[in-house]
C-alpha cells in the first residue's frame, strides 16, 4: 500500500494561493465548511495552511473592511501542516494524519500533488481490518 492509493489529487482538492485575499479565503472555507485548507504557491508549491484561527486572528488585528486587502502570504500562520513526500512510507503518513484533517501530499522538488485526509485513511481502517465483537 503507498500513499497515491488515499491521496485525493490536486485537481479535486481546494486550496487558496499566495495571492488571494484574506476575504477570499474566508468566502472560500465557509462555502465549503472547511476550518483549515491548504495554499499554494503560484507555482504550485505548498506554502502551508491557513486555519480559521489565523483568519480570525488577522480579522481581530486589521477590521473586517480591511480584509480585502490583506494577501493570504502575510498572515501569519500559527503552524503549518507537515507535509508527507509521495514516494514516504505508510507509518509516517499515518502519524501525521493523526494530529490533522489532512496531510499534504508533495513531490521533491515541493509541488503539491494533493492531500490525503484522515477520513479516508480510517474508513480504509474500519472497511479492511475492523472487526465488530
Amino acid at each position: 500500500m503507498n500513499i497515491l492509493a488515499f491521496m485525493k489529487p490536486r485537481s479535486e482538492v481546494t486550496y487558496l494561493c499566495t495571492d488571494n485575499t484574506a476575504r477570499e479565503a474566508v468566502e472560500i472555507m465557509h462555502k465549503n465548511r472547511y476550518t483549515s485548507i491548504p495554499v499554494l504557491s503560484k507555482d504550485g508549491k505548498y506554502v502551508g495552511t491557513i486555519t480559521e484561527g489565523d483568519l480570525l486572528y488577522t480579522l481581530d488585528a486589521v477590521g473586517r473592511d480591511e480584509m480585502k486587502n490583506i494577501k493570504v502570504s502575510s498572515i501569519k500562520r500559527h503552524r503549518d501542516y507537515e507535509t508527507v513526500n509521495i514516494n514516504e512510507t505508510m507509518i509516517v503518513l499515518l502519524s501525521r494524519a493523526s494530529n490533522e484533517n489532512f496531510v499534504p501530499v508533495i513531490d521533491d522538488s515541493n509541488q503539491f500533488l494533493g492531500i490525503v485526509t484522515r477520513k479516508e485513511l480510517l474508513n480504509y481502517f474500519f472497511e479492511h481490518n475492523f472487526m465488530v465483537l
